[in-house]
């Protein structure tokens, strides 16, 4: 079996927004990530207190687990399979019989049992997106857009990080495009994915979610001078970790839709408005980094140092407005 000769790998930001960026300019539509990350409107913010990973509540900056998938097919009109698998070994079948018919292939998998990972790299997260492209003996080749060069990865290797247990658990999930337009009409889509995740994040009646979900995780944050200070420096802990190490993390979202906002921009003909909103998303992912850094500083106090955790939640308010401005000023834009 063969690899994908003519597919070309590239290093991204994101694993999801990575693969379906490769997967796309595969096919012949050459997409950026930013312009992906964008289209499927994935920009997000939830606080799920009720919803552990590790023992934490959940913590997300951007779209579920295969939403960017999902949200470019339907901004599209992008023709997918997707197939998950109850039996490990048909599982890794398909994926054999899907390369050797000339696919190139995408699959969630679990970070910790990539062994082209590096150790200190290394945490149960189930949601990774990566492609493969061939297989050459025992090998596959591996398409991991967290990575400068493609990897080699063999088949026990890959075969556990597709079937692994636990939350988010992939159960072999692959998925692959049966038809990509070579076409879009920007004019026409653009304002209605920007408006769309504008008013998700800006008018979402669950508390829990958008602009509400922010207000909502700096009140945890401030209830946090009732609890033990152990317990309040592991949850702070969680936060950055989800923040800044799970994936691209909060802020490098933001710097993400920044990005897609300013090329959204030239596409509908240098729009000064998106220009605009694009410079102050910088300056959102700018300020979750500086709430980051407050946290670590938190954290790092002395035990018998005071820890001001109202400091900390007026720096996430502060976060939201400027969240919530952004979001108000693409909702009052008129697109011509």
């Amino acid at each position: 079996m063969q690899e994908q000769r003519d597919f070309r790998h590239k290093h991204f930001a994101h694993c999801e927004s990575g693969v379906m960026s490769l997967m796309v300019s595969h096919h012949g539509l050459p997409l950026s990530e930013a312009m992906v990350f964008g289209l499927s409107s994935a920009l997000m913010f939830a606080y799920i207190p009720f919803l552990k990973l590790g023992g934490m509540p959940l913590i997300a900056y951007r779209s579920r687990p295969k939403g960017i998938i999902r949200g470019l097919q339907k901004s599209l009109g992008i023709k997918m399979k997707m197939h998950t698998f109850s039996n490990p070994s048909k599982g890794m079948e398909t994926l054999d019989a899907l390369l050797q018919q000339g696919h190139v292939v995408g699959a969630q998998s679990s970070v910790f049992w990539l062994p082209y990972f590096p150790p200190e790299m290394r945490f149960h997260f189930n949601a990774h997106n990566l492609i493969i492209f061939g297989k050459e003996g025992n090998d596959y080749l591996i398409s991991d857009p967290v990575f400068e060069n493609s990897q080699r990865c063999a088949a026990n290797d890959l075969k556990k990080a597709r079937f692994v247990k636990g939350v988010m658990a992939p159960k072999g999930l692959i998925y692959y495009s049966l038809a990509v337009p070579n076409h879009i009409d920007y004019q026409r889509i653009l304002p209605v994915v920007i408006k769309k995740n504008a008013k998700a994040m800006l008018k979402t009646p669950v508390p829990i979610t958008g602009i509400r979900g922010i207000h909502a995780l700096a009140r945890s944050v401030t209830g946090l001078s009732g609890k033990d200070p152990r317990q309040a420096r592991l949850f702070l802990g969680h936060i950055v970790r989800m923040q800044e190490e799970i994936g691209t993390g909060g802020a490098g979202f933001r710097f993400i839709y920044a990005s897609f906002l300013q090329e959204a921009g030239r596409l509908l003909g240098d729009n000064h408005e998106l220009e605009r909103a694009s410079h102050e998303m910088t300056a959102v992912g700018d300020q979750w980094r500086e709430f980051a850094l407050l946290a670590v500083t938190t954290i790092r106090k002395k035990k018998n140092e005071k820890m001001n955790f109202s400091a900390l939640a007026e720096k996430l308010l502060h976060v939201a407005d400027a969240e919530a401005d952004v979001y108000q000023r693409l909702l009052d834009i008129h697109f011509t």
